[in-house]
């Protein structure tokens, strides 16, 4: 296997550490093949993972977001009785997988319906970390950026 050498590239980038994380685990091939999921697009902002997981019930799974990171995971409750399989196909072992999410990215909403999760996420980039545009002046009276609020000046009537 080959391995990658991101240190040339440590030199001229701030704040990527996460990013080569993420290269060197998807090089080393730690991702979960079961259960099998969907990851899909939406639109601009918003995007769908669908997680098969037949025979679990909504009590059964659980989401949890921490930070940049969304772990899904399933445990089947023990059953009441005993069931002699002929055949099993129907797995119901427990499962973890694990999805690293951009940043502003959170779950919107979750849903289990015909032995399929799925999760719908959206991302929500804060007013002040959207691009805006600066002015460049010389003046003193020349504004930071144009999408700034006006300031405006009250006046008290004594």
């Amino acid at each position: 296997m080959r391995t990658m050498d991101f240190s040339p590239l440590y030199r001229s980038t701030v704040g990527f550490d996460r990013l080569f994380d993420l290269i060197d685990q998807a090089a080393r091939g730690e991702t979960a093949a079961w259960p099998p999921y969907n990851i899909e697009k939406m639109d601009q902002d918003s995007y769908r993972i669908t997680i098969a997981v037949a025979g679990f019930a909504a009590d059964e799974v659980e989401l949890v977001q921490n930070g940049n990171a969304l772990l899904v995971t399933g445990q089947k409750k023990e059953e009441d009785g005993e069931r002699h399989f002929l055949h099993r196909g129907i797995a119901g072992r427990q499962f973890r997988q694990t999805f690293n999410l951009a940043d502003h990215v959170k779950v919107n909403k979750a849903g289990l319906e015909h032995g399929l999760l799925t999760i719908d996420l959206v991302r929500e980039v804060p007013e002040a970390l959207k691009p805006r545009r600066i002015a460049i002046g010389g003046s003193q009276n020349a504004r930071g950026q144009d999408n700034e609020p006006a300031q405006v000046e009250h006046k008290v009537a004594a």
